[in-house]
């Protein structure tokens, strides 16, 4: 993305914007330096359904919300079989698809899709679903960076298979007044409230719960008049293109519904419950630094690169 950028192109770029705290900041210095327009595919940002839960979530009729939800259980992923490694495909440039991602044999499970689940990559369930689910739990809460972050999980499900992500992951982040909770599991659709994915917000009046499908109101009894469900009424994938072509022809960017600061922040939200994971600690994050309260944590910031790569300075 920041080599489309400094070459003058526009871009739509897949979530999560980055892979590391450090991509996603050199990745809004470029687009601010090159003028680019650039959409991030957080695309229940161009979904109807979305913004008319956030509205109601910012009327005030839930009460005081002290705790968020966010969850995928994704039933349909199964084990990653341990395969061995093999010759790179016919016709793939295997060097470019690394980019500056560590040197390995080519690996059929670190090719195509499967990537998600390898650190050099991705950031698994948590940077795939989580961007999505947590980007509302931002947008509900007018909230950005949290004050600290912890974690726990593991391979329990599949604990002998090739994947190095976690399969079971529950991540608290805390902020002043309330918290906001991530949770995953592969190979289990039963999430909470019956939903496989979803964004609650859990209010002293009532809890809205809301996913691709649709949203609703569960009243707490006798406080509030609950909403019943509704339902998802337009394409937010093809909204959310058509969004993009929009601010490409005016030259506008304040019309994306996703802009790269949107993308970077989200992102780097859910990059933070990773490195919680990964250090097996409680973890500080202080905006003035761009840095955590612990070294080690600090080390994850940004990637290791095998080819001298270094990012454009911010």
């Amino acid at each position: 993305m920041i080599e489309a950028c400094q070459a003058g192109k526009d871009v739509y770029v897949e979530k999560p914007l980055g892979n590391s705290i450090a991509e996603c900041r050199a990745m809004v210095a470029a687009v601010e330096q090159n003028k680019s327009i650039v959409q991030v595919g957080q695309w229940q940002r161009s979904q109807q359904h979305f913004r008319d839960a956030v509205a109601f979530v910012h009327s005030g009729k839930l009460g005081k919300i002290r705790l968020v939800k966010a969850w995928a259980y994704q039933g349909w992923m199964k084990s990653i079989p341990v395969k061995p490694d093999a010759p790179v495909p016919a016709g793939v440039n295997y060097d470019m698809w690394l980019g500056p991602a560590k040197k390995q044999p080519f690996n059929p499970n670190r090719f195509h899709f499967d990537f998600r689940w390898y650190w050099d990559y991705a950031g698994g369930l948590m940077t795939d679903w989580g961007v999505h689910m947590l980007d509302y739990a931002l947008l509900g809460m007018k909230a950005s960076k949290p004050i600290s972050i912890m974690a726990s999980g593991g391979k329990f499900a599949y604990p002998q298979d090739a994947a190095q992500t976690p399969d079971t992951l529950t991540t608290v982040y805390e902020f002043e007044g309330f918290n906001i909770q991530w949770e995953h599991a592969t190979g289990i659709d039963g999430g909470p409230y019956g939903k496989d994915h979803g964004v609650a917000f859990i209010g002293n009046n009532g809890t809205l719960v809301l996913n691709r499908n649709g949203w609703e109101v569960i009243p707490e009894k006798g406080r509030m008049e609950g909403v019943a469900f509704q339902r998802a009424v337009d394409d937010g994938l093809d909204l959310h293109a058509v969004n993009f072509i929009e601010a490409v022809k005016s030259r506008d960017p304040s019309v994306l519904n996703c802009p790269v600061k949107a993308g970077a922040e989200i992102a780097i939200f859910s990059q933070m419950g990773n490195i919680a994971y990964r250090t097996g600690k409680k973890i500080y994050w202080n905006p003035d630094t761009w840095s955590f309260s612990d070294a080690e944590a600090d080390q994850l910031i940004s990637a290791p690169y095998h080819n001298g790569y270094r990012l454009p300075k911010v």
